[in-house]
Parts: structure tokens; sequence; C-alpha cells
């Protein structure tokens, strides 16, 4: 029997899309219009899609959405470029680079010549110096999703033992730092953590984002902890059907934790929230500027 909260990513997404269309209609009553420009190199489907879909939210709001597309011969220097005039573009607001680039682009080196301030994936490592620092900055969304999410449930973070799984560059890390500055004790640690159960299980917050379907099972949750899955999978069931899935084994999860967010309609949703926030943020700054 199910006794956890469902952390609703899919409502609380919803919620921010009416501020941000309000903050946006706020904008345009200024004179001040709202826009992002996105890079979309070569044919990957899934970066395609994902960047339709973002166009569509976009509109939703108010936000004017430009969709560079690039052939997938494009050099480094050819994206390099578009990055730059973008960033000297006073009518852009913010700019984000799809990914995957093609081989041989030094993706790290494209992200960091992306405007400071108009970074709204927060990529630029600039960004990321200045989380550690507790500077204003355009925060990795993802990572602003999953402390969205965790503020949700009303837990006191301050003292809180929080467990992150994962330590990529834009989800592990950059939770882990902003967990930090709420004053919480944060352990991170990774699949192949030796008594990766018993660390998990002294969490009052977890965090899983590995992308391994599964890993973190009832045996592994606290009794009454605030589960966050960022994992995102797909697998084939027994029946041959195909399925997304998270690092949490949800129906197991869901006897044992006080609150867990559900794949998919959990951090997903409000990762795209949280990029249209971080993008009226930027026109926001620069209005005010």
């Amino acid at each position: 029997m199910q006794q956890a909260k469902i952390i609703d990513g899919r409502a609380m997404a919803a919620d921010v899309k009416r501020q941000m269309a309000q903050r946006v209609a706020a904008l345009d009553g200024r004179g001040r219009s709202v826009r992002l420009d996105a890079v979309l190199v070569g044919q990957d489907g899934g970066a395609a899609l994902y960047a339709r879909n973002q166009g569509k939210m976009c509109r939703e709001v108010g936000i004017e959405h430009v969709l560079h597309e690039l052939s997938d011969g494009s050099t480094e220097d050819d994206i390099a470029d578009r990055v730059l005039r973008l960033n000297a573009d006073p009518q852009v607001s913010a700019i984000m680079v799809h990914l995957p680039l093609p081989d041989g682009v030094d993706t790290e080196r494209v992200q960091s010549l992306i405007a400071v301030e108009k970074d709204v994936e927060g990529v630029n490592p600039a960004n990321i110096g200045n989380i550690v620092y507790g500077r204003r900055s355009l925060v990795p969304c993802t990572a602003l999703a999953v402390m969205e999410m965790i503020e949700s449930t009303g837990v006191p973070l301050r003292g809180t033992c929080c467990v992150c799984v994962g330590a990529s560059n834009i989800v592990g890390k950059p939770i882990v730092v902003l967990l930090m500055r709420c004053e919480a004790t944060v352990i991170s640690v990774n699949k192949y953590t030796p008594n990766l159960g018993e660390i998990t299980r002294s969490a009052d917050v977890l965090i899983s984002a590995t992308g391994v379907p599964g890993l973190i099972g009832s045996a592994m949750v606290k009794t009454g902890a605030v589960v966050i899955d960022v994992g995102i999978s797909r697998v084939t069931t027994s029946q041959g059907q195909s399925r997304t899935v998270g690092d949490v084994a949800f129906d197991e999860v869901a006897q044992v934790a006080g609150y867990v967010s559900p794949v998919p309609g959990g951090v997903g949703p409000m990762t795209v929230a949280m990029l249209l926030r971080n993008t009226v943020d930027a026109a926001e700054r620069t209005a005010s500027a």
C-alpha cells in the first residue's frame, strides 16, 4: 500500500508557467521582449524533438523562441561564431546549445563561450563558480528543479542529512553545492560507492541522478525520507513494450518514503519550467541594467 506523498512535477511546472506568463507580460508592457535563442547542430532526433517542444512551451508563456539550425558539417568555429554573435545581439535575452554536438567539437569550449548573463542552462564554468561562492547566477535547470521539489515538501534543510547519488557537472555537483548553501549535511556518492545502500539509508533527503534503472530500491531508503528521482531511462518490459523509468523502483519505494517524485512526471517537467524561469530572470536583469 502506497504511503508516500507524490511530488507532482507537472502540477508544479504548470504553476511556474502561469507565473512566467505574468512576468513576460509585465516586461512586454515596458517594451521589453523576452527571447530565447537555441542552437541545434545536426539531425539528432532526440535533440530536435526537445527543441520543438521547448519552442512550444516558450510560446505558451509569451517568450519568443528562435531556433538556429546548423548542419552536421558545422565546425567548432562555426558553432562558436554563432554563439558569439548571439552574445552580442541585444535582442537576445537567453542562449542555449542543444547537445549532442558533432564528433570532434569541444562541447565544454562552446558552452564556456555563452555569455554568463544569457547562459540559461548554467553550463558556463563561470556560472558554476558563482554557485559555489553564493553569487547571483543562472543555475543549471535540473538542479533548480530538484531544489524546488524538495522545498515543496516543507522539510527543513538546515542540518538535514542529504545524500546525492551521481556527481555530473550540471546535475549532481550543483545540487550538492545548493544543498550546502542551505546548511544541509551533504554526502555525495555514486553507483560505485561501497556500501551504497547503507549510506542512502541515512538520508532524510535522497536524490538519485545516475541513469541506472531501478538502482534505488526500498531497502536503500530511510522510512519517511524525501526521494527525488532525476534518472531517466528507456527500458523494454517483459511484454516487449518500451517505457520510461527512473533510478528509483517507484512502487516499492513509495511504500517506505515520505515523499517521492515519479518518472515520468517529476523532475522532467520542472526542468523545462526552470529553463523558462531562467530565461525570464535573464531578461529582467537585462531590463534593469
